[in-house]
């Protein structure tokens, strides 16, 4: 039960993580895409002047490959994620079902353990029946050699 929940907390994280790194993409992703209508706008507009301002272009440009290859980066940490949250997902489900045998199997025991102790305490009453009616079958035959002496001193006249 505390693996699962460790497990599951994993999970949860992953999840988190997985969720974080998808929304940081997608804003990057709108962000290209802005600076990519923007250069788009502005060379049909002013093609004269950018051709004057190379210089700045390839600073546009390279601003947007770093980006790209951040994008690129960040896709990559991305599908690392989904593969370690889909193994861990594995490991949870395995463990789960471990526990589920674990389980079963105490549960058995318990069981036997509980018929053991039923057996126990009913041979345990057996035996004291059986002490009881030793002490009482001793009491009795006492009684009557003691009844069979005081009859065999009254046959012989001592009374």
């Amino acid at each position: 039960s505390n693996q699962k929940e460790e497990c599951l907390k994993i999970v949860r994280i992953a999840k988190a993580n997985h969720a974080n790194l998808k929304d940081d993409v997608n804003a990057m992703q709108s962000q290209v895409e802005h600076h990519l209508l923007m250069l788009q706008n502005s060379s049909s507009k002013n093609s004269k002047r950018h051709r004057n301002n190379n210089g700045v272009n390839g600073e546009v440009r390279q601003h947007l490959l770093d980006t790209n290859s951040n994008l690129s980066n960040q896709n990559s940490t991305l599908d690392r994620a989904k593969q370690v949250m889909a193994e861990t997902e594995v490991v949870a489900l395995e463990i789960t079902e471990e526990l589920s045998r674990n389980r079963e199997t105490i549960e058995s025991a318990h069981s036997r353990v509980r018929g053991v102790s039923s057996l126990t305490n009913q041979a345990r009453r057996v035996l004291v029946n059986m002490q009881r009616r030793e002490v009482q079958q001793k009491m009795v035959v006492y009684g009557v050699g003691v009844i069979l002496f005081l009859a065999l001193l009254f046959l012989l006249g001592f009374f």
